[in-house]
């Protein structure tokens, strides 16, 4: 090879590159009959112990050999249909296609003079994404790696709004003290990065005040408005109300078009986390569900959730674009204020970053936003059917009916042993065994199993297979001589 690098001497070197690695791919992702290999940690680090970085392989195939014996033979394949363990889709062609036509380029979206036409598809797909959500022409939006960045960046522009408003009145104390005061009131099942974002946005250890959440995991706008009008009469600001479109245990949708009136009324910025439920948009069956989206100050939509994208591919949407202006910074040797272009690195907490909106706009091209809906309605259905069956089934306990695509349940023993001291030891059980992938969670201070179904080629006997594993599990545990990896065989 004339270079290692990629050049225009050094295309036919790609093609095979290229081809080899994919294929490589393309024959393990075509011969998993299961989610993933038993192997365990233990096994998998003595593998890893053996390479020494320091001795390079000298050659593509053989590093690609290395990375099929670690890797490959090794990973969890969410395309197959018992692989429901988290919000991980299987993914659209054209999307994978974009992701090596991107990392072919190489294109840095932060400035005009490095992405050009890029950025106009990127812009092009920021404003697409604020019609479906509703919002004005003068939205904005920007790419971000998924989101709990998403959310941060949300909550940055409502916190430096709120500065800035306090800024205008006449005697109002330093920056410091105002800070201080803010608050951002989020449910009790919010997402853990509104707690993460206020940290790094340095607020005060009790700046996320929760707000409680009904029967159904649904915030309570009662609630809520007790809460506001409480720290106002302490003399401190809301300065965000985070409501959740898809919760990530219940899959609920808070009742967004309350909490935006309530928002309007007290002049409270709302931010809407749809990272989960943001498909919903593309839904002709379930996008009511997003009644009130479109009054929100912010959105978080993970495409690579609810739009069958590969990782990372996130955006935060808000209303009024100059909002974007507090991410806005002007470096003489990178986007000096007066070029006429547009320079995306002037909406974006990044510098240097990845043209994901390639992979959605391939999606939307080739596919169109309908066929991504659908594929949503089909897993939201699956969850519902797969509910009614553990209704009816004695083995197991509904926690509650599915909002979206996730499922709650546990397994109840026969012989009377409390079912909340099984769920680990089941989920570990069935993760050890290597025929499906299922979760963990606590539901109103009690543990119970959970499924997440994103698989629109998954049917309900994939599902009841799992349910199978899932009763054969919990049996062994209860009968300690039994054989359970050769009963889920």
């Amino acid at each position: 090879m004339s270079s290692p690098l990629l050049n225009g001497s050094t295309v036919p070197h790609l093609m095979r590159a290229v081809t080899t690695a994919t294929a490589a791919g393309a024959a393990r992702l075509a011969a998993a009959d299961i989610p993933h290999s038993p192997a365990d940690h233990d096994q998998l680090r003595s593998m890893f112990d053996r390479v020494d970085l320091n001795e390079h392989l000298r050659d593509l195939d053989s590093a690609i050999d290395e990375i099929d014996r670690l890797w490959l033979q090794h990973a969890v394949w969410f395309h197959h249909p018992q692989a429901i363990a988290h919000l991980n889709c299987p993914v659209a062609l054209p999307a994978v296609a974009a992701d090596a036509l991107a990392a072919t380029v190489n294109t840095s979206m932060d400035t005009w003079d490095q992405s050009k036409g890029a950025t106009l598809i990127e812009r092009k797909i920021l404003a697409w994404t604020a019609e479906q959500i509703g919002f004005p022409r003068e939205a904005d939006g920007m790419f971000t790696p998924g989101g709990t960045t998403s959310n941060l960046q949300a909550l940055m522009l409502a916190r430096d709004e709120s500065l800035e408003a306090s800024g205008r009145i006449p005697g109002a104390a330093p920056r410091p003290v105002r800070a201080a005061r803010l608050r951002i009131l989020a449910s009790a099942e919010s997402h853990f990065s509104v707690v993460t974002a206020a940290r790094i946005l340095g607020l005060d250890d009790d700046a996320v005040v929760t707000v409680p959440v009904d029967a159904d995991g649904r915030m309570c706008v009662a609630a809520l408005n007790e809460l506001v009008n409480g720290l106002e009469q302490q003399g401190l600001t809301a300065l965000a109300v985070v409501a959740t479109a898809g919760t990530t245990d219940r899959g609920v949708v808070d009742p967004l078009d309350e909490i935006a009136a309530l928002c309007r009324t007290h002049k409270v910025w709302l931010h809407v986390d749809g990272a989960y439920g943001g498909g919903l948009l593309a839904s002709t069956r379930h996008r009511g569900k997003l009644a009130g989206i479109q009054h929100a100050d912010s959105v978080t939509i993970d495409f690579h959730k609810t739009w069958f994208q590969p990782v990372s591919c996130s955006v935060v949407m808000v209303r009024e674009g100059r909002t974007l202006r507090h991410c806005t910074h002007h470096a003489a040797y990178l986007n000096p204020a007066d070029t006429p272009e547009p320079n995306q690195v002037d909406r974006s907490l990044q510098t240097t970053r990845r043209f994901d909106a390639l992979k959605i706009w391939l999606t939307l091209r080739t596919l169109g936003a309908e066929v991504i809906g659908d594929m949503l309605d089909q897993v939201i259905e699956l969850a519902q059917q797969v509910a009614d069956t553990l209704e009816q089934d004695p083995r197991f306990e509904l926690v509650c009916r599915p909002s979206l695509s996730t499922v709650l349940f546990r397994w109840l023993p026969s012989d009377g042993t409390p079912p909340d001291d099984l769920v680990r030891a089941i989920r570990r059980r069935v993760w050890e065994s290597g025929h499906a992938t299922i979760a963990e969670t606590v539901i109103e201070g009690r543990p119970c199993l959970k499924i997440t179904l994103l698989n629109p080629e998954a049917t309900h006997a994939d599902v009841m297979s799992v349910m199978t594993l899932i009763h054969r599990a919990g049996q062994s545990l209860l009968a300690p001589s039994a054989t359970y990896r050769e009963a889920a065989v």
